[in-house]
């Protein structure tokens, strides 16, 4: 046996004739369309801590990204999650003003 072959890849597969329960994935893809499309920036002042942007810094180089461009997904993703949906009109009912 070669240093390189190992006792688990000369293992003999067995086979068998059973059913495979197959599973219909949601479609999570984003069309290209989307992929090319940029939002719409807004150029914001805002200070981290220090041990945020080391540890977005540290991702980033793993990743080969800007840690800029993670923490923006970041929020990005919070506001798809807990955004409620933007209605015409407020659904709260109008203040009454005092006469005066």
């Amino acid at each position: 046996m070669s240093a390189k072959t190992s006792k688990a890849s000369l293992a003999k597969i067995k086979y068998t004739n059973e059913p495979i329960e197959a599973k219909i994935i949601r479609d999570f893809l984003p069309p290209p369309e989307e992929l090319a499309f940029r939002n719409e920036g807004v150029k914001v002042t805002i200070a981290l801590s220090k041990k945020s942007v080391e540890f977005f810094k540290s991702e980033a180089t793993k990743h080969h990204t800007q840690y800029q461009r993670m923490i923006r997904k970041l929020i990005d993703t919070y506001v798809d999650t807990y955004a409620e949906p933007l209605s015409p009109r407020s659904t709260r009912p109008a203040r009454k003003r005092a006469a005066g």
